[in-house]
């Protein structure tokens, strides 16, 4: 089994006094797609802020390639390699698609150029449109923007917090074969995913999570065979 280069072990956390999630532990291995699903508020998207450094653990560990990350600011973690696509908010939308990815690339601008091609070679509309004002594009294009800024820094993990969110189909496929592509050049995926069929069609591992805990993990073929996830998370689909 692949090495867990993201190992995310007992983690509680939440907004004010109050926790969202309560001893959540998750692993992204080397060369693996890992993706959570689960209801709205079962605290996905804590939990993947909580990792990004935008939620701070009250308790438990966060450890990336064995170093400690949990409670530091989203500034150092990304530096450690973790990075992170917001399901909102995620672009400037009064800059240009190019001087966003330029403050993507806020850790290590000595390599923006090359880093830039790479971006561009996943997304070439981003180089067709990039003089536009990302507040002027689609919703499909925006994410674009939004996961090239995330590949700026580099990343050994990458964060996506619903990346098919307002797709259209067509988009929707293309986002995921995308995600493919850039896990297959070496970077660990930790996904929420609203449609999990799909999601964990392209992944390795899978956590289902209810209620702010992990409810089921396993192998995603195994929980896209379970009559039990099939029924409660995937509407009856297998």
């Amino acid at each position: 089994m692949a090495q867990a280069l993201l190992q995310v072990e007992e983690v509680y956390a939440g907004y004010g006094r109050g926790d969202i999630i309560h001893g959540v532990s998750l692993a992204a291995r080397v060369g693996e797609i890992a993706t959570i699903i689960g209801p709205n508020g079962a605290g996905k998207s804590t939990a993947i802020k909580a990792i990004a450094g935008l939620v701070r653990p009250r308790q438990g560990s966060i450890r990336i390639g064995g170093e400690e990350i949990g409670g530091l600011a989203a500034s150092e973690v990304a530096r450690r390699g973790v990075g992170f696509v917001p399901q909102e908010a995620n672009v400037f939308r009064q800059l240009t698609v190019r001087e966003n990815l330029e403050m993507g690339a806020w850790i290590d601008r000595e390599h923006f150029e090359e880093r830039l091609e790479r971006v561009h070679r996943l997304f070439p509309v981003l180089h067709e449109r990039a003089r536009a004002r990302a507040g002027n594009l689609s919703g499909g294009q925006r994410q674009m923007v939004a996961f090239g800024m995330a590949l700026m820094v580099e990343p050994r993990v990458l964060l996506l917090d619903e990346p098919s969110a307002g797709l259209s189909p067509a988009l929707v496929a293309q986002m995921f074969e995308t995600i493919q592509a850039v896990n297959e050049g070496g970077i660990a995926v930790l996904m929420v995913e609203q449609n999990a069929t799909q999601a964990l069609k392209i992944s390795q591992r899978g956590y289902v999570m209810a209620a702010g805990r992990v409810a089921m993990e396993g192998a995603a073929r195994a929980l896209l065979d379970s009559a039990e996830v099939s029924e409660l998370y995937l509407g009856g689909r297998r």
